[in-house]
């Protein structure tokens, strides 16, 4: 069973990286175009599940009685979900992290600036959004990988 948990975590791993090296290159970009961002969003979807159904799987593994030889694994595994939580909630905090540095009080205030000022409030958004929730699935891989180097014993 080892083996089969090691290769399901390293898969998923690869996956987040993937999605973090698009997401660098998708915030590099500057104002990329819609497709570019809609691939990014899909495939950080996408990472998360993958994320998510790897704890469900581990999840399962010790409802059947199969247990790791260091306990850290379950850390490593479960611990994705709760970046993924916090990256989220970051992701979230980021409009107002942009209109604070502007000095805007609130998005009602935007409206209220010519439609080019607006596109480019919009557009900072969006790549902080971006870098935030790349740089989570960095962090995922990470611990991805590390799960499946403690996975010995299952």
């Amino acid at each position: 069973m080892t083996g089969t948990v090691e290769a399901v975590a390293y898969v998923i791993a690869a996956i987040n990286l993937l999605v973090a090296a698009y997401g660098a290159w998708v915030w590099r970009q500057g104002s990329p175009p819609e497709d570019m961002l809609r691939r990014f969003w899909i495939g950080l979807r996408a990472a998360q599940a993958g994320a998510l159904a790897f704890a469900v799987f581990v999840g399962v593994l010790v409802i059947a009685g199969h247990h790791p030889s260091e306990s850290l694994f379950y850390l490593y595994a479960l611990l994705p979900l709760a970046v993924a939580f916090i990256a989220e909630q970051l992701r979230i905090a980021s409009a107002q992290t942009v209109l604070d540095q502007l000095d805007l009080p609130d998005a009602q205030a935007v409206g209220a600036l010519p439609e080019t000022q607006q596109l480019d409030i919009v557009a900072q958004i969006v790549r902080r959004e971006v870098a935030v929730m790349a740089a989570s699935t960095l962090v995922v891989a990470f611990l991805l990988a590390r799960a499946a180097g403690t996975a010995h014993g299952l």
